[in-house]
């Protein structure tokens, strides 16, 4: 995962300097406009000096705002960096529990038959849930208990790929309210939308209204983003309706989650 020196991961975990100026940076966010360099270098274990060095860099790169008498604060353009690199590492670290750690830990399923403890169980995706069965799939293991068909069980010591593709999320954009709101959204073209989705996230109150013009219902509205996210790694096709100021940066989340997406202007012309 990483790649070169523009990526993120490659950025916070090979260069110490770079990793320094994240914390710093996140120091600076959390305790912003007061801040005590000397108890920043105890956190960190670097000396008072070198903490007022990276915060006059971070200063001259503009992303951090100096007030005098030490005072700061932290820029747009600070937040910007902070968080593309926080979401690259979250989504690091989701693939290190999810795809890496677990293999040596009992995966939970869905039996699609009835499963007796010892037997070796096939393991797949289907719906967005892991399902077990006795049949030959890629992943298989030991099932740790027994389960009738339909109850949960746990599998360990699983072996092998979990066969499943990510889902695609559609990605339509709606004005906010300034501009329109939902009357101002085609909902014949969002219907449409909506019927081929299995996962919903509505991101603004002019998002979830569009929604129920078009006839349908918003599965997510508090975590949406990370809602529609998580559905569509695990192989939903998803639809998240947003309000055009929150559209740009979410496509940034999907690009660091390697999701596909596509996307749909519902605004009227």
């Amino acid at each position: 995962m990483l790649k070169n020196q523009n990526d993120p991961l490659y950025i916070i975990l090979r260069s110490k300097k770079e990793a320094t100026r994240f914390q710093i940076l996140v120091e600076i966010a959390e305790n912003q406009p007061a801040l005590r360099q000397q108890e920043i270098a105890a956190k960190l274990g670097v000396t008072p000096q070198a903490v007022s060095e990276y915060i006059r860099e971070l200063v001259d790169d503009e992303m951090v705002a100096s007030q005098g008498r030490g005072s700061y604060t932290i820029t747009p353009k600070g937040v910007e960096w902070v968080t593309n690199n926080a979401e690259a590492l979250e989504s690091y670290s989701k693939h290190i529990t999810r795809d890496i750690i677990r293999q040596v830990s009992v995966w939970t399923a869905i039996a699609e038959c009835d499963i007796k403890k010892g037997d070796i169980a096939g393991v797949t995706m289907k719906d967005g849930y892991l399902r077990a069965n006795l049949s030959r799939e890629d992943a298989r293991g030991e099932a740790i208990s027994d389960a009738k068909a339909g109850m949960d069980i746990g599998i360990s010591g699983l072996k092998g790929i979990i066969n499943h593709h990510s889902g695609i999320v559609h990605v339509c954009k709606v004005p906010r309210i300034e501009r329109g709101g939902s009357k101002n959204v085609r909902p014949e073209m969002l219907r449409d939308i909506l019927e081929k989705s299995r996962f919903t996230g509505a991101v603004g109150i002019e998002a979830e209204i569009a929604i129920i013009n078009a006839g349908g219902k918003a599965d997510s509205f508090f975590g949406a983003r990370e809602g529609v996210i998580e559905a569509a790694v695990h192989g939903l096709d998803c639809a998240v309706v947003i309000v055009d100021e929150e559209f740009t940066d979410f496509l940034k989340r999907l690009e660091t989650a390697n999701l596909r997406y596509v996307i749909h202007d519902l605004i009227s012309r």
